[in-house]
């Protein structure tokens, strides 16, 4: 057996959080692609909001390891907090319905801004991580590839669908990491 059960475990769990964290992406990516965008915009977008969802939590991640070195056992209750209250707040976003900020997706601010907006929850996950003793380059891999990944298909989707979905993948996202939080606390 080449990969351990607990290693697959983690390989796991990594990947469900990516999955959750690039909900956000999905979500507001239907609502852009409902827009209507060209394919080359949508491949553009996707490729920095992947740029992204390594980048962010990756500077998470060395925060984290240095939280985790200042609080020790502290850290594992903080990070899972940390999970809860940003899974809550993906949901209660969610069900209040805020709608994206509307910007020119070709203009650089216009890309970064949206890119940002769907990445600046993976710098917390990113925190909570550095807190645990994970693989940093497959987390980071593994978050960027699902990043990307979500963000064409729900480009793509928001192309030929109503924007209903979007609301359920961002609740759902949410509601994931709430578990995750609180599997950390227990």
């Amino acid at each position: 057996m080449l990969v351990s059960d607990i290693q697959l475990g983690e390989i796991m769990t990594i990947c469900i959080m990516a999955v959750a964290l690039g909900l956000d992406a999905f979500s507001l990516g239907i609502g852009i692609g409902m827009k209507g965008i060209r394919l080359l915009d949508i491949l553009k977008i996707s490729v920095v909001i992947g740029i992204f969802h390594v980048l962010m939590p990756l500077m998470g991640m060395f925060m984290g390891q240095y939280v985790s070195l200042l609080l020790g056992n502290v850290a594992t209750a903080a990070g899972g907090c940390l999970l809860i209250i940003l899974g809550a707040h993906m949901v209660y976003s969610s069900i209040r319905g805020e709608e994206a900020v509307s910007f020119d997706h070709r203009t650089i601010v216009g890309l970064t801004v949206f890119s940002l907006s769907v990445s600046i929850d993976s710098f917390s996950v990113g925190v909570s991580l550095g807190m645990f003793s994970t693989d940093i380059a497959l987390t980071v891999l593994v978050f960027g590839f699902f990043g990307g990944l979500l963000s064409i298909l729900g480009l793509l989707l928001g192309r030929h669908v109503s924007g209903w979905i979007g609301e359920y993948g961002e609740a759902f996202g949410g509601l994931i990491l709430l578990a995750f939080g609180i599997k950390f606390l227990l």
